[in-house]
């Protein structure tokens, strides 16, 4: 029960770290551009705790999924301090710096994670089965070949193949493949939508020779190995949502039960090293936070993105503000759709466990 609780306070800690920074975007843009900031709040109401410093009073509330910047008039632009009254840019740029501090995190915690230490799995990744109709089959993988390289990345494992796989669905790759002792180029193109005995390439592979090393990213090249693990991570859940288009299994959708829950899996994790459950949890803490960027720039009611909408309306027309009771109204009607929406992915999660089922697989 002790374990539970330690777990418990370790996931709304790090939900509140990540929602203190994306509110501090918010706070931050809006206090250069003059708005007049009333309160920064962790939580929501009802209110624990508040301090004073200057106009603005902060806050810790009761409820700990999230956070909030109470801006003087951010509908209505009576007030000359109040959100509503500043230039649609300065109102975009306020709203935007909430997600965009997240986008920024997660590149910061790939970069960490690519700084630290790590032991990886190295070997040969051999082709032991290929589907005569596949694209592998078509590009004329052979079993028995050895599979070097992906589009200029290195493979070193299984798992590396899957992953480059999973980010080139729909696209054709360049395989780099031994055979004989001599090295073959070959072009393949993962399938959306395989048939159910194949896998996306349509070949079964596995590591021979293997092997551990010791790698670390320099500090000087971390950085932007964080923000190409950052793209690839969009490109992967882009690839999820190409997949259900198509007719493939709908995509996982994840409250915040269902994170704690992950987060439970990847710290307590059987097997697993401290360093391990350490890097493990800074990659979660990154997905988090990106998945925090990409839902509040989408453009709907009552979050940021969806106020971002309003303003993008309001060039598009010129100047011609849309009113401010009909934009309130607008996102008091989402916000209660979101709630609703909370409510059931919960239940769902709270189902999925009682289940035993795991959204890391296996």
């Amino acid at each position: 029960m002790l374990s539970v609780a330690i777990l418990i306070v370790g996931f709304l800690l790090l939900l509140s770290i990540l929602v203190v920074i994306h509110e501090s975007g918010h706070f931050i843009v809006a206090k250069l551009a003059g708005v007049k900031v009333e309160e920064f709040g962790v939580g929501f109401p009802p209110r624990l705790w508040g301090i004073r410093r200057g106009e603005t009073v902060f806050t810790l509330n009761a409820i700990p999924l999230g956070g909030f910047v109470k801006m003087v008039g951010e509908e209505s632009p009576y007030d000359p301090r109040s959100l509503a009254a500043k230039s649609p840019g300065i109102r975009f740029l306020v709203m935007a710096a909430g997600p965009f501090m997240n986008l920024i995190l997660a590149v910061l915690l790939f970069s960490v994670m690519f700084m630290i230490p790590q032991e990886v799995t190295v070997g040969d990744v051999l082709v032991v089965g290929v589907s005569p109709d596949s694209p592998a089959g078509e590009a004329g993988i052979l079993a028995g070949d050895i599979i070097v390289a992906t589009d200029g990345h290195t493979i070193d494992n299984d798992r590396d193949l899957r992953y480059r796989i999973n980010l080139s669905l729909g696209d054709p790759m360049a395989w780099l493949v031994q055979r004989s002792g001599e090295q073959v180029v070959a072009i393949v193109e993962p399938r959306l939508k395989p048939p159910e005995e194949q896998g996306a390439t349509g070949i079964i592979v596995s590591t021979v020779n293997l092997r551990m090393e010791s790698r670390v990213t320099p500090v000087w090249t971390a950085p932007w190995k964080g923000v190409q693990r950052t793209g690839e991570v969009l490109v992967l859940i882009k690839n999820e949502f190409a997949k259900w288009i198509v007719g493939g299994a709908a995509p996982e959708v994840a409250g915040p039960i269902a994170m704690g829950q992950v987060f439970g899996e990847v710290t307590q994790g059987e097997g697993l090293t401290l360093k391990n459950r350490g890097l493990a949890t800074i990659s979660l803490a990154a997905i988090i936070s990106l998945s925090l960027a990409i839902f509040n720039f989408l453009p709907i009611p009552a979050l940021d993105g969806g106020r971002m909408f309003f303003v993008v309306i309001e060039w598009v027309r010129r100047g011609k503000r849309i009113s401010p009771e009909r934009e309130g109204m607008v996102h008091l009607v989402g916000f209660a759709v979101l709630i609703t929406l909370a409510i059931m992915i919960s239940l769902v999660d709270i189902a999925r466990i009682f289940r035993g089922d795991s959204l890391l697989g296996g």
